[in-house]
């Protein structure tokens, strides 16, 4: 159904969750599989509908990008540590730089492994995570949801000052409704009728009508994952990790070329030199690019395709490798300018 809802105002909550499907599903509903798995689990609290989405990345670690997909929208972390090991040690140093610093730990060995607590708590902290919550044991599925709801309270109303970002994860065409591009509202909002930019492609459409959590809606708004059927567009516009504003906003800056400097992750002892390949993760976007200048920590990268960075508020720009060894992660960046 796409037939309009009054606007709506349910808050929701976007959890990082890395751990076992079986803990996974025990806390809420499965909602989606992609390279992304989210579980839904929708509770009314105080007379409101609350929302808890936990978004689990696959094939970890294979596969890096699933994982800084979902730390671009997640306010909250959870992870469940059967075994301490180098794909630990970059799930919780990926947090760390992508400055996630509310989240949830949960001690349960693989069978026959053991867990050395005193080891995780030091990882923590030379992770930048020593603000995290830790579960000696599996914890009640109650007493964990409690946790995640004094999240949600703790960050009311954070995101939705500011201009409309949308990156789109993905897009299709729906029979009946035309061109649906589905994606997080990173801030901001969006509503039915709207007319919106996309970019690089530089193209607008209109808003035909918005679905959130499979609810028809008048409006999203930040931290909703949010399917927007749009009008008057080419199909060939939209591609994973374009950009969804409003004309006239200018509330991202395109980067050919970038100028910037990088702090390097912890644990992390490779120097970037000239000529190497890297990848920016930020917004849903996974741009490749190549090192044109080293001096210290400031590069110069010039981008195989636009880096779309947000004017104001800049979230963590993540820096990886993929050929790093053990640790892909190579900083998250400081500052960062268009040159």
């Amino acid at each position: 159904m796409w037939d309009t809802l009054p606007a709506r105002d349910v808050p929701v909550l976007n959890v990082a969750f890395v751990g076992s499907e079986d803990l996974a599903r025990s806390l809420a509903k499965s909602n989606d599989v992609r390279d992304i798995e989210s579980y839904v689990h929708k509770e009314e609290r105080n007379g409101e509908v609350c929302i808890i989405s936990l978004l689990r990345p696959l094939k970890h670690p294979e596969k890096i990008r699933p994982l800084l997909s979902v730390l671009n929208v997640a306010e909250v972390g959870v992870v469940e540590i059967g075994k301490v090991d180098a794909a630990l040690g970059e799930v919780l140093v990926s947090f760390g730089v992508s400055g996630i610093r509310n989240g949830i730990v949960i001690i349960n060995p693989s069978e026959g492994e053991w867990v050395d607590l005193d080891q995780v708590r030091t990882i923590l902290s030379q992770a930048g995570l020593e603000g995290w919550s830790i579960h000696e044991s599996l914890p009640e599925v109650h007493d964990l949801r409690e946790e995640f709801f004094q999240h949600l309270d703790n960050m009311a109303g954070e995101g939705e000052e500011g201009g409309l970002i949308l990156p789109v994860d993905q897009h299709f065409n729906v029979k009946g409704v035309g061109l649906v591009a589905i994606g997080y509202v990173q801030t901001g909002s969006v509503n039915k009728h709207d007319e919106v930019l996309i970019l690089p492609a530089n193209e607008k459409g209109v808003v035909r009508s918005l679905q959130v959590m499979d609810d028809d809606v008048d409006v999203a708004k930040a931290g909703d994952r949010v399917g927007v059927a749009l009008r008057n567009l080419r199909e060939e516009a939209l591609h994973r990790g374009c950009m969804i504003t409003h004309p006239d906003s200018e509330v991202m800056i395109r980067h050919d070329k970038s100028s910037l400097k990088i702090k390097v992750a912890p644990f992390q002892k490779r120097v970037l030199q000239v000529d190497d390949v890297i990848h920016a993760a930020v917004d849903l976007q996974f741009v490749v690019g190549r090192v044109t200048h080293v001096e210290g920590p400031e590069l110069g990268v010039d981008w195989d395709s636009p880096l779309w960075v947000r004017k104001e508020s800049l979230p963590s720009i993540l820096i990886t490798q993929l050929d790093a060894t053990p640790m892909r992660v190579i900083g998250v960046v400081e500052n960062i300018e268009s040159v």
